[in-house]
């Protein structure tokens, strides 16, 4: 496949009803450089009203975070992040990954605990927990001598197809066990459902948070800033296998559309902002994307 140029424009902004102070965040919004997957040629993360400290680092995951904090009063915080990236995309490869039954004696065999370790990516984490229902769900779409590859693609198309996106059905603290029954939701949603069927098989999965490109209607010009960060998943194949991804919310195989920001266990390790502040008011957010296509 031909890779892709992107310039990419991010803009976070919270606005508090209540100045507040004495806040400390962690910021993940700046595409990550995977060898033979993407590279960022250029970016950077800026904020207002500046930080009183800041610094940069990679978390166990690999991941670039700002850490920022603010000692005065303020009413507001603006986040932006602007980004040159290039995304490959290796080309579709043979089913390489072993049977269900075979997992297992693979994951006993790899003794590496690295940040690309498939055992950290079985068992619960900090948002994602056992659902009975959804491991039902899962083993109703397995069958005899499926590959690990053949069940993650059944889950995603079953998935696509059960769950409608809807904006308004959830939040970003909405857990899987509320989604899967309403069947509705956004793209962290179908991620996480996705993530605890697979993993509920024993399927090493995970989080992947990122940016998308979308297109316009035909004959519609692209609105600057409609679009939002987006998710999907990431899941182990075995030795030979590796990771794949597949993206649940339209049902194919991340590509050079799929702008990579970082990889977590689920949402918890790769939100776009965290942090602590002192205050008493509620506060808004907005979040605007710009994905932009280089010839």
């Amino acid at each position: 496949m031909v890779p892709m140029l992107y310039d990419i424009n991010l803009k976070i902004t919270y606005r508090y009803e209540v100045p507040v102070s004495g806040g400390r965040h962690l910021v993940r919004v700046l595409p990550v450089s995977i060898p033979g997957r993407q590279r960022l040629i250029a970016g950077s993360v800026t904020c207002q009203p500046a930080p009183f400290e800041r610094s940069e680092s990679v978390d166990f995951f690999a991941n670039p975070t700002t850490s920022i904090l603010f000692r005065t009063v303020h009413d507001h915080l603006i986040i932006r992040m602007q980004a040159r990236v290039q995304a490959e995309a290796n080309a579709p490869s043979a089913d390489l990954s072993p049977p269900l039954a075979a997992l297992p004696a693979e994951l006993a065999a790899c003794w590496s605990i690295d940040a690309e370790s498939p055992h950290h990516f079985l068992g619960p984490t900090p948002l994602l927990g056992q659902v009975p229902e959804i491991a039902a769900y899962a083993r109703g779409l397995v069958r005899d001598g499926m590959t690990v590859r053949e069940i993650g693609l059944a889950i995603c198309e079953r998935i696509h197809r059960d769950f409608a996106y809807d904006s308004d059905a959830t939040t970003v603290t909405t857990t899987p066990d509320q989604s899967f029954k309403l069947k509705r939701g956004v793209c962290q949603d179908f991620t996480h459902v996705m993530i605890v069927a697979l993993r509920s098989l024993g399927i090493p999965a995970g989080y992947v948070s990122g940016f998308l490109r979308t297109l316009p209607p035909p004959g519609q010009e692209r609105l600057e800033g409609a679009d939002a960060m987006h998710a999907w998943v990431r899941f182990w194949c075995g030795m030979t296998g590796g990771w794949m991804e597949l993206d649940p919310t339209n049902n194919i195989p991340a590509g050079t559309d799929h702008i990579i920001v970082g990889h977590g266990r689920d949402y918890a390790d790769v939100a776009p902002v965290i942090g602590i502040l002192k205050s008493y008011g509620s506060q808004t957010t907005e979040q605007a994307v710009d994905v932009i296509p280089l010839e």
